[in-house]
């Protein structure tokens, strides 16, 4: 049996294109209360139309709503980039905006949560094992103090590893079902398959699954993603070497300056000895 990798464009929007696994995920991974679980959803259109003609445009993976009006982004960045946070940032804040038309009552908005799953690691300076990362506006002193409206997620899928908690099963099938699945799996670990959504899910990536033309345009989201990759490879080492260039321009040009300094303050710094020494010797020869 071939299995197809859900991280795909493809097949990340095939999964997530069934609403019973959308809702799945959703309540799995995003830090809501028993009470503001997801019950049904509505999908919306993955176009982030602008208000304005010369607004900016953007496309997202999934979005939808629920019956109390919260919106959904979800968006699976096989290839990391700083932009990435910005744009993510952009289109939770363009979904905000767009709830309201000219007139109505700021109290009908409506929370906006922005799911990211990142095929990369970006905050390199937090333990390896904190991939989970939650963003919301908060006092600055005081955390418990929140300004509902913007709640935004990354994951980081290197950094997780299985582990057994309880409270967070799904979270960890569903990551798991992420990370786990791919063209490279020969049997499905049976604790996939114990739940009814991840079961489904599998069953989705599998090659018997996709129709010709899935195929073909999951084989093109492979080929886009090595060519980022690439490019952001190239910019990356491109940037190291003006780097290191500019370094040691700047540390020759420094050490340059510096040398000249010092040498003209030795200069004159034995200039006025001698000065002073001969003076000396000039009047005492002078009393004699």
């Amino acid at each position: 049996m071939r299995y197809y990798d859900p991280r795909y464009d493809t097949t990340f929007k095939k999964v997530f294109g069934h609403p019973d696994l959308l809702i799945s995920f959703l309540n799995a991974l995003l830090p809501l209360k028993e009470s503001e679980l997801i019950e049904t959803i509505e999908y919306l259109s993955p176009e982030m139309l602008p208000k304005t003609p010369d607004g900016k445009f953007s496309i997202v993976d999934v979005c939808c709503k629920d019956k109390k009006g919260r919106q959904f982004i979800v968006e699976m960045q096989m290839v990391w980039s700083e932009e990435f946070k910005s744009r993510v940032l952009f289109n939770a804040s363009k979904a905000y905006v767009n709830q309201l038309e000219k007139g109505e009552h700021y109290k009908l908005l409506q929370p906006v949560y922005s799911l990211n799953l990142v095929n990369g690691i970006f905050e390199k300076d937090l333990p390896k094992d904190e991939f989970y990362h939650f963003y919301q506006l908060v006092h600055e002193r005081h955390s418990d103090k929140v300004i509902k409206g913007l709640h935004i997620v990354f994951v980081e899928l290197p950094k997780f590893t299985p582990r057994n908690w309880g409270e967070k099963k799904m979270m960890v099938l569903w990551l798991r079902f992420l990370t786990e699945i791919n063209e490279s799996t020969e049997e499905v670990p049976a604790e996939l398959t114990e739940d009814p959504c991840i079961e489904k899910a599998v069953a989705l990536m599998e090659e018997s699954a996709l129709t010709k033309e899935e195929r073909y345009r999951y084989e093109k989201n492979l080929d886009n993603v090595r060519v980022e990759r690439a490019i952001v490879g190239e910019a990356i080492e491109k940037g190291i070497a003006q780097g290191m260039a500019q370094g040691m321009a700047q540390g020759m040009a420094q050490g340059m300056a510096q040398g000249m300094a010092q040498g003209m303050a030795q200069g004159i710094e034995k200039g006025m000895a001698q000065g002073i020494e001969k003076g000396i010797e000039k009047g005492m020869a002078q009393g004699k």
